[in-house]
């Protein structure tokens, strides 16, 4: 098995990245690395910093310039960060000494790639927002064609009252409601340029300090902090948490799925199943197993980043080793999780009839409040409770259904109403059409 599944080439399908894929390569990261210096000069060249011929110059050599990052392996190996290398490769590369003296004035190696992942995160972000609203319109159409589709409600994994499939498709949805509209305050405020220097005074930068900071994240539409995060890791932590919190969003639906699709259940059919090697009847929840796998891993990871997140004193190298290691893997595998999320709602489809039978195989036990809620309109609330719990116990010993006892029991009682799905929905369908109305408003 590969290092890691989003680069090998038999499971690349199986956990798809996409657009994703591309902004986490060594080529992607050269290329950003390349750009923020040029950046940098060009703000530093328009401030007077260096001089401007040098920093037009630089700026328009570092689009043009190619760094292979093989070459840079084994002085990152001994430096434990590339940016010396690839300061040496590109003033090899730009043969010009006199411009080539100004490359990287006044930053430090953590300014530089930490801005450069920024320019990256930020691309992801927007990849990750594109697919996820996609994905809120499949559940919305759901939802809405499903509103009173009547199937059992589940607690502690057992049948409690009934809902509606268009409910259930709105509690997936709802909390990736609330993710979209957290999005717009990040992109607006967690993507951060990092100008400070080598312990975050901005010593060498000097009295343009701020305003070249400012300047550089206008150049590269990022936000400025308006201080150094060298040690202060909190838009990383914001970036990463919402990235697993949107995981675990996309788990919860998949492992109902697992769970709904069932051979003998099949509440609901998935259009992309897997098949087994052996057995020929087997349409396997694949990408419901792969979404709620990526979101255990989502967890680890996350985690990992925000025990690292105390980085100690002004820059600490362990700690911000550990986002190296983490965080691209964790983008990567929200994003494959979010593809997998987004083919499941577009295809999938409910079974009512499934769902009707699974409404009457508990012998009408599922009405059970209902009933007592019935009775409690004839005798007070406890004796109600008492006496549908006896009914139960009947059914129990009997075999027969509740409905049939309650009538003999209490013939009063508009049997017939009380136990028809669609008059047990409660707000059900009320919670359906609001969520389908709050994604048509995005």
């Amino acid at each position: 098995m590969a290092a890691s599944v989003f680069e090998s080439q038999h499971l690349a399908k199986l956990f798809p990245t996409g657009e994703l894929g591309r902004l986490f390569t060594d080529s992607a990261e050269m290329r950003a690395l390349l750009l923020v210096e040029g950046a940098l000069a060009k703000v530093q060249g328009e401030l007077g910093v260096i001089p401007a011929e040098s920093g037009a110059f630089l700026h328009r050599a570092s689009m043009e310039i190619q760094i292979d990052p093989a070459g840079l392996a084994e002085a990152t190996g001994a430096n434990g960060v590339s940016i010396p290398a690839l300061l040496a490769a590109a003033r090899k590369a730009l043969e010009a000494p006199e411009h080539a003296q100004y490359l990287h004035w006044g930053a430090t190696s953590q300014d530089i790639l930490d801005t450069a992942l920024m320019l990256r995160l930020k691309q992801a972000f927007k990849v990750l927002e594109k697919n996820l609203m996609q994905h809120l319109n499949n559940l919305a159409k759901l939802a809405d064609l499903n509103t009173k589709t009547p199937m059992p409600g589940r607690t502690w994994g057992q049948h409690a009252t009934p809902t509606s499939f268009g409910a259930v498709v709105a509690a997936w949805g709802q909390p990736l409601l609330a993710l979209h509209r957290e999005a717009e305050g990040l992109r607006n405020t967690a993507f951060w340029v990092s100008l400070s220097g080598a312990a975050g005074t901005s010593s060498a930068l000097g009295p343009k300090a701020s305003e070249t900071r400012a300047a550089l994240a206008k150049a590269l539409g990022l936000t400025d902090p308006a201080h150094s995060w060298h040690g202060d890791r909190t838009s990383i932590m914001r970036l990463a948490a919402w990235a697993t919190r949107l995981t675990n969003a996309l788990a919860k639906m998949a492992a109902e799925l697992g769970d709904l699709s069932m051979t003998g259940i099949a509440e609901v059919t998935l259009g992309n199943s897997g098949g087994s090697s052996t057995m020929p009847q087997k349409q396997n929840p694949v990408a419901a197993g792969v979404i709620c796998a990526l979101a255990a891993q989502a967890n680890g990871l996350n985690s990992t980043l925000q025990a690292a997140a105390a980085h100690a004193h002004q820059r600490d190298g362990a700690a911000w080793i550990s986002e190296w290691i983490t965080l691209p893997q964790l983008i990567l595998g929200t994003g494959a999780a979010l593809a997998h999320a987004e083919k499941l709602s577009s295809s999938l489809s409910p079974n009512p009839e499934a769902m009707r039978g699974a409404l009457t195989a508990g012998n009408g036990l599922i009405y059970a409040e209902a009933l007592s809620f019935a009775l409690a309109e004839i005798m007070p609330r406890p004796e109600a409770q008492a006496a549908v719990k006896e009914l139960c116990k009947q059914v129990g010993e009997t075999g027969q259904e509740l409905s049939d006892i309650a009538a003999k029991a209490y013939p009063d009682l508009a049997i017939a109403d009380i136990f028809n799905p669609t008059n047990a929905l409660g707000a059900a369908p009320d919670e359906a059409r609001a969520f389908v109305k709050a994604v048509r408003a995005l």
